[in-house]
């Protein structure tokens, strides 16, 4: 019950709405002295009570003598309650998140080393989140589930063009996972390369982000714990690095034609 009352205080109610509604769920219909017995709140407190919960729609007032308070189904509430929850936090995502990027577009010197796979991967995701034009991207190496996330962080970008230039091949958990086949059989543009055990991302040729790691001895496993990411928003070097990419890909291109 502890948990319960304290979820539901996290959600905008007072310590007594909380208990009074979690003892209603036992009760289902009960009056207001019989909630305040099993609750232990105040006789003097728990008509307010009960009415401020009437109000948030928690529960329903049944007119007699004397009242009968309904309990609303969990369920119901709760799953409205989270969908206001989630949308106040979409919109403070957006509002923090143009504060975030104004501030960061006044840094002096914007390069900032990220360390280790997660803190990466959630990086990479930022970015394409960000990109409005493209997302060029080399790639020697993945980490565990990262295809999936960044296939995912693509589709739901869909005004953005994706180009991938891989490996065929790396090693994740001793296991061989075909990069190519990966990315192709989710609809993503991507070709094989001779790419090093490196990965840059390049977002909207403003920003990019340098990946790298040590391997085991054979060079086949990634160390995940040695991961080290090079965040860069120096436009000038971004530009750079996009339009050496681009005219890789397409001399690629004008080869296969030609063959």
């Amino acid at each position: 019950m502890n948990d319960d009352v304290h979820l539901l205080k996290g959600i905008g109610l007072t310590m007594y709405e909380a208990q009074a509604y979690v003892t209603l769920t036992s009760l289902i219909s009960a009056t207001a002295v019989e909630v305040s017995e099993k609750s232990g709140i105040p006789r003097s407190k728990i008509y307010d009570v009960l009415k401020k919960l009437n109000e948030k729609d928690f529960i329903e007032i049944e007119d007699g003598r004397p009242l009968t308070y309904n309990v609303n189904s969990p369920v119901e509430v709760l799953s409205r309650e989270k969908e206001k929850v989630n949308r106040q936090i979409d919109d403070t995502i957006t509002r923090l998140t143009n504060i975030y990027e104004n501030g960061m577009n006044q840094v002096q010197a914007p390069i900032w080393r990220v360390y280790g796979v997660e803190k990466i991967i959630n990086q990479e995701i930022e970015i394409i989140k960000r990109s409005k034009i493209s997302v060029n991207m080399r790639v020697g190496f993945l980490f565990e589930k990262e295809a999936e996330t960044l296939i995912k962080a693509f589709k739901n970008n869909k005004k953005i063009r994706v180009n991938i230039l891989a490996s065929p091949t790396c090693y994740i958990n001793n296991e061989e996972i075909d990069i190519i086949k990966l990315f192709k059989d989710a609809g993503i543009n991507i070709q094989k390369a001779d790419i090093p055990f490196a990965k840059v991302l390049i977002a909207d040729s403003k920003e990019m982000m340098h990946t790298y790691t040590k391997f085991s001895e054979d060079k086949r496993e990634i160390i995940p714990e040695t991961a080290i990411g090079i965040w860069n928003k120096y436009e000038d070097v971004a530009r750079n690095y996009d339009e050496r990419f681009m005219n890789q890909l397409e001399k690629m291109k004008m080869k296969k034609r030609n063959k």
